[in-house]
């Protein structure tokens, strides 16, 4: 189905009625109260919009930013299309019984929306659907389809390094484009570390203009993934984006900026590589942290031919240390990171080892997953 399609409303009817099972429809209401945001100085914004038509109910959500739609089947007694609070309504179908059914009765006469499911009764204010903000794809000249798990590896080898800055906006979301040698890239920074991965330019992707999806986009996009059928339709203008996956549609707007030049960030000279255990030296470092309170929370690490030693230190005076064995024949070299970044790092590994690759203590690390050639990381160290 087209994202015109799904987006497609009808015009106001004062009255519906409507069957669903209520797992359905507590999953599809789910999605739609990830879009709407609780707090609200818009009424008709904190609100979904129930169009029951053809066999199906359409529930759309949206945040002006963000726009969601989706499809279920359902009984129609009655067609019509009202809307009313997404998490009242969440909130309730949430609570009823699982394996039962939920009926859905817009009440013209009190124009209040009638939710009833065994002995269970409910009656929810309702605002005009008129005033409902309606979505619009609008022109989105570069389409593409992409395996769901294919575009799920990108997000999460990448989203732990976005920021969440308000100043630096740009940076908090992960920039999407097509590489010159044949590559759908993302890249995450928040300006301390830096996170890539690439997959084989899909047909149609020619020419892609790099664009950043936002963060709460890509945390959407990637709850809809879990529950995808196995491909996703992306199309894109340079202001614009949007997914479609089966019966449901994700819009959101870009986010205007322009992102770094995050090659500028990867060393080109580091020659000295270092291999160890994830599992060891993550386990390593959470334990040589737990001393740490600080929001710098930095391990300084003692590199030396096959040994790794990590060094930490709390304002009191307390200190920690632990040794691995590893895989390095560089010079002798102390440098430090943030042990939460090596962390986040360390979770996305595939296999059971981690090359990490130095110049000199000035310089960022870059990390690399044996498994996955097309994923690097960025470490920037910090003064120890």
């Amino acid at each position: 189905m087209t994202a015109q399609a799904l987006l497609k409303t009808e015009s106001a009817t004062s009255s519906f009625e409507v069957i669903l099972d209520r797992s359905v429809l507590v999953r599809a209401l789910g999605h739609c109260q990830g879009v709407v945001e609780r707090k609200n100085t818009v009424p008709i914004l904190a609100n979904v919009m129930l169009e029951a038509r053809n066999g199906q109910l359409k529930m759309t959500a949206t945040d002006l930013e963000i726009a969601f739609v989706e499809t279920i089947e359902a009984h129609v007694s009655q067609e019509g299309i009202t809307t009313v609070s997404a998490h009242f309504l969440f909130d309730i179908v949430k609570k009823l019984k699982d394996g039962s059914e939920v009926l859905l009765k817009l009440k013209s006469e009190t124009g209040q929306l009638e939710v009833k499911s065994g002995k269970s009764q409910f009656h929810l204010a309702t605002i005009s659907p008129e005033e409902f903000p309606h979505p619009n794809a609008g022109d989105l000249p570069y389409r593409f389809t992409l395996h769901a798990q294919e575009l799920a590896r990108l997000i999460d080898r990448t989203r732990f390094a976005m920021a969440t800055e308000e100043t630096r906006y740009y940076l908090n979301g992960i920039y999407l484009h097509a590489t010159v040698d044949g590559y759908l890239r993302a890249v995450a920074t928040d300006g301390h570390r830096l996170a890539q991965a690439e997959m084989d330019l899909p047909t149609g992707a020619q020419g892609l203009p790099g664009v950043i999806v936002s963060r709460k986009t890509i945390s959407e996009l990637r709850k809809l993934i879990d529950e995808a059928a196995t491909q996703v339709e992306v199309s894109l203008s340079e202001t614009q984006i949007c997914f479609v996956l089966g019966s449901s549609i994700l819009i959101s707007r870009l986010i205007e900026g322009t992102f770094p030049d995050y090659e500028r960030a990867i060393p080109q000279s580091n020659e000295s590589p270092l291999e160890v255990s994830v599992a060891l030296f993550a386990e390593a470092v959470d334990r040589v942290s737990i001393i740490l309170n600080d929001k710098a929370r930095i391990v300084k690490l003692h590199l030396s031919p096959n040994q790794l030693r990590l060094l930490t230190e709390n304002q009191e005076g307390g200190r920690a240390s632990e040794d691995i064995e590893v895989t390095y024949s560089g010079q002798d070299m102390d440098v430090g990171f943030n042990s939460r970044y090596i962390l986040d790092m360390t979770q996305q590994m595939t296999g059971e080892t981690l090359q990490l690759i130095f110049g000199d203590a000035t310089l960022p690390v870059i990390a690399r997953d044996p498994l996955d050639e097309h994923v690097l990381y960025v470490l920037m160290p910090m003064r120890v």
